[in-house]
């Protein structure tokens, strides 16, 4: 009988090289995988990763100088600032030159906002030169310098077009400068004047606040999640609904009610002082200062800790106490060297949880917070919604961001980001 020996390749029932049919089934497969999460991913894209790159590039775009003065930038570049002496005719007719453009184009109010986050009043000397420029005449009106100085004195100053000169770069690492209480000069990175140093403290306190309303949301929430877990089922679900009651009423009015109940006249003191524990002239002072912050936000967080916890609790077996008891542990032992270790996954998303939340926060901390209560989170929606610094809001958001991941980091290497579980 005799034997056939194939040598060539296992073909496919179509006869394609079975190792090809192979391939080309994965590629449908991974494919078809791919489009039925096309949809999560732009989401994600759009909604999360575009705005974080947004805002990366906000800080440290810094077009507006370049744009509106391109001929004025161009000449400044010759010109040294260290020097002492004003610019000569050929930058003051540029300038004159790009302002009749951005008048018209009203672009000059914008540019004079942008300067004046550099340097106080230079808004308000393009905007009131604004309407002046625009009645100058290119061919008839020279020599521009003594022009420009007649309409206001401070076109004389060597510092104003100092600032236009520095910070005509169209990126700059000037904004990422005055988030740390630093910024650009013609001499180079200064520090900022004493009365502006405030950024780094923010940083700082909102930090040390953040990591103290996490250690008081354990505190509080461990006992009442263990409670929640060894409870009988209809007890627990009772409480479950006084522990989500908080979500069914608006952060603000719970904000506006821990202000009425801290208040000097407020619920609090008035109870300290109908027992005798403080006297009427010698009230509490726990609103508008740091103690109020991390009061109304461990409330506010507190249910953030809890759920974690108490998910994680009830998946420990009782019989481990029990057996760590039937083998002579007291109940602290068997707590602490059987219990306790199996919690800590809780522990610990809960504590990112509760962290992050609340080095995000404004509302609390701008209501009951005042000055010295209030996070870097408030100065950002200020420079958002008032002073309109979009670049220094950028820089101040990225750096926080920055400081998450360095702490998430941190963590990971310490305790482990496997360790962390949500039941």
């Amino acid at each position: 009988m005799s034997e056939t020996t194939h040598t060539g390749p296992v073909l496919a029932a179509d006869g394609t090289p079975l190792k090809k049919s192979l391939a080309r089934a994965l590629r449908v497969e991974k494919m078809r995988a791919l489009l039925m999460i096309a949809p999560l991913l732009l989401f994600v894209m759009f909604s999360f990763i575009w705005p974080i790159g947004e805002m990366l590039f906000r800080s440290v775009d810094n077009r507006e100088v370049g744009e509106v003065l391109p001929k004025t930038v161009a000449v400044l570049k010759d010109w040294d600032g260290t020097s002492g002496e004003l610019p000569d005719e050929t930058v003051y007719q540029a300038f004159t030159a790009d302002m009749l453009v951005a008048i018209d184009a009203k672009q000059h109010t914008k540019l004079g906002r942008r300067l004046n986050f550099e340097k106080t009043g230079i808004s308000s000397l393009f905007r009131k030169s604004g309407r002046k420029i625009k009645k100058l005449d290119l061919e008839t009106d020279g020599p521009f310098k003594e022009a420009l100085i007649k309409i206001d004195k401070k076109w004389g100053d060597v510092e104003t077009w100092k600032a236009i000169q520095t910070h005509s770069v169209n990126y700059t690492n000037g904004y990422y400068l005055n988030a740390i209480d630093m910024q650009r000069t013609p001499e180079g990175v200064a520090v900022q004047s004493e009365s502006k140093r405030i950024m780094m403290t923010l940083f700082k306190r909102t930090l040390w606040m953040s990591l103290v309303i996490t250690g008081m949301c354990v505190l509080l929430g461990y006992p009442v999640a263990w409670i929640l877990a060894n409870l009988p089922a209809r007890s627990a679900n009772l409480l479950m609904i006084l522990v989500l009651l908080p979500f069914w009423t608006s952060l603000l009015v719970r904000t506006s009610a821990w202000k009425v109940m801290l208040q000097q006249q407020g619920v609090i003191n008035e109870v300290l002082v109908w027992l005798g524990l403080v006297a009427t002239d010698d009230r509490l002072v726990i609103i508008n200062n740091a103690t109020g912050t991390v009061i109304a936000m461990t409330h506010i967080l507190l249910p953030f800790m809890i759920l974690p916890m108490y998910s994680v609790m009830q998946t420990i077996q009782p019989t481990y106490l029990r057996a760590a008891k039937s083998l002579g542990a007291t109940n602290w032992t068997a707590f602490w060297r059987v219990y306790f270790p199996q919690s800590i996954p809780g522990i610990g998303a809960g504590s990112i949880l509760v962290f992050i939340l609340s080095i995000g926060y404004y509302i609390t901390p701008e209501i009951v917070g005042g000055a010295k209560g209030v996070f870097i989170s408030n100065r950002i929606a200020y420079h958002i919604s008032i002073s309109g610094n979009w670049g220094l809001a950028a820089a101040l958001g990225a750096i926080l961001l920055a400081a998450v991941l360095v702490l998430y980091w941190a963590y990971d290497k310490i305790v482990g980001i496997d360790n962390v579980k949500l039941g």
